[in-house]
């Protein structure tokens, strides 16, 4: 019979994605993973295969953890006002305490954009392509806008949340509300 795990699963990936999410990938060790963890080696390549495999799993708690926000933001009527509140709120946790700044997958997206990882890659794209796709719903709201500009403004928002997200990691709260102001006087 199967020996019975003496933590919670989905407990101890939390505390693994927080420790990704401050050191990234690469600078995270197997050994700081067992300390964050409270769990050994073994214990971590029996339930996850190895760190890759805790990663993954990693990035499937960021998502959970902001689905509420992407369900909001989702869920507005406001078009662009909407946009911009998501914009807030993505960055409304990052000036607290925990040191936890920024975007976990902004954060990913740009440690391995010279890595071909493509399970990683792939959630990458698949989460980036779906807050550009609710981003492009909230500009169809202006019927004044053509298809050509929707895309391109939804580019250029797109682009600003990384810049947002990279900048939430070592600006302070009054640059990063000035950021989100002047990104929104822009359309």
């Amino acid at each position: 019979m199967a020996r019975q795990k003496a933590y919670q699963e989905h407990e101890v990936v939390e505390k693994a994605m927080y420790l990704f999410w401050k050191k990234g990938y690469e600078n995270t060790s197997m050994q700081m993973l067992e300390k964050e963890m409270g769990i050994n080696k073994f214990s971590i390549y029996s339930s996850f295969g190895n760190k890759h495999g805790l990663f993954l799993e990693s990035l499937k708690c960021y998502k959970a953890k902001v689905h509420s926000t992407l369900e909001k933001f989702e869920n507005g009527t406001s078009g662009i006002a909407d946009i911009k509140q998501f914009f807030y709120d993505t960055v409304s946790s990052n000036f607290n305490d925990d040191k936890t700044k920024g975007c976990l997958v902004t954060n990913t997206y740009n440690e391995f954009s010279d890595h071909e990882d493509a399970l990683i890659q792939e959630q990458m794209t698949a989460f980036m392509e779906h807050i550009k796709s609710i981003i492009i719903d909230k500009l169809r709201m202006d019927a004044t806008k053509d298809e050509a500009t929707i895309l391109k403004q939804a580019n250029y928002l797109l682009l600003a949340k990384h810049g947002l997200a990279a900048a939430a990691r070592v600006n302070t709260n009054k640059e990063i509300e000035d950021y989100i102001e002047m990104i929104f006087t822009n359309l």
